[in-house]
Formats: C-alpha cells, structure tokens, sequence
C-alpha cells in the first residue's frame, strides 16, 4: 500500500503499450462497488475472496501490468499463484515515503481511512512486518521511492524497463519506444 504500483503501472503501460490492470480498479468494475463498499457490506474475509477469484481472472490473461493490493499477497495461495502465472516485481520505498503518499491518500483506502498520522506509522510498521514474508516470495525488487512529480515518475519507469526489458510483456513494443 502507497508503494507506487499504480502510478509505475499506468506510466509503463502508456511507455510500452502493454495494457494496466490495476486489480482493485477491476474489482471496483467488475462489481459495480468502490472496495470501500465492499469492506462494508462483506467484511475484509469477503473482500479477499473476490481478491483472489479476480486475480485468477486477470492471471489468465496475455501481455498484462497488474498491479495487486498491498494485502493480495497475502491471502489464500496468491503469492504462488502470481509466481506461477507470471513475473512479479516487489515495490519497495522507504518507511517516510509510504507514510507520506498514504497520509494524502487515506481517505480511499478503507483500512486506513480513520488514522492520524501516528497510528499510520504504526500502521505501517505492523503491515510490513506481517506481508515481508509474503512479499519477500516476489522473483524481483525495485525501488520505488521516487515517483512524487512527473520527472520522477517518467525516469523511474525508464528504469524499471531497462532493468527488466526482458521479462516485460509487448518487449518489442517497450523495445520500440526507447
């Protein structure tokens, strides 16, 4: 949560062609619900099933970016699942950086909604120590610290594709656009 995935996924597909899934977006669409709603109406438990059945759902397709939520990895099978069906790349910023966009943000994520700026650290702290050994499953790494203005954003995509054009989906497309 608030590493960056869905401003990087956006950029990186505008850059090589290959289509964005942002998976929360897709369950927003798929079930005519914001994720807030869903939390709301069918509990954290009911929300992590419709999780994991969409991201079966978006692992069967071609050429894709998805970027999951902060929880997804953790739930049922789907860190191995995503390993199976695809390359996955963890975003990591620094504690102060993820504390800053989701202190601006917070008012969409329903886990976080109704914090200050204390228990968000705390928050924070507690989420990372219990999701690092379902991240720490991810094949790659990357930085994400830098995505705060668009200069930044641009040459943290230029980045992740140089570093990973090779495993990339559409890589002629990327390999086009360079």
């Amino acid at each position: 949560m608030g590493s960056g995935k869905s401003t990087l996924g956006r950029t990186l597909s505008r850059v090589t062609g290959v289509s964005f899934i942002d998976l929360d977006a897709y369950i927003e669409n798929r079930f005519h619900a914001t994720v807030r709603e869903i939390f709301a109406s069918r509990g954290e438990k009911g929300f992590r099933e419709i999780e994991r059945n969409m991201l079966h759902e978006v692992g069967e397709m071609n050429d894709v970016i998805v970027a999951c939520g902060g929880g997804t990895p953790c739930y049922f099978d789907n860190m191995d699942y995503m390993n199976a069906s695809g390359t996955t790349v963890l975003l990591e910023a620094p504690l102060n950086v993820l504390h800053s966009r989701l202190m601006r943000g917070r008012h969409k994520r329903p886990l976080i909604a109704d914090k200050n700026a204390d228990e968000l650290r705390d928050f924070i702290v507690k989420a990372l120590e219990e999701r690092i050994p379902h991240y720490g499953k991810s094949a790659h790494r990357f930085s994400s610290a830098l995505l705060e203005n668009e200069t930044e954003i641009t040459e943290t995509a230029e980045r992740f594709i140089n570093q990973f054009l090779h495993i990339m989906p559409g890589e002629q497309s990327a390999e086009k656009t360079e």
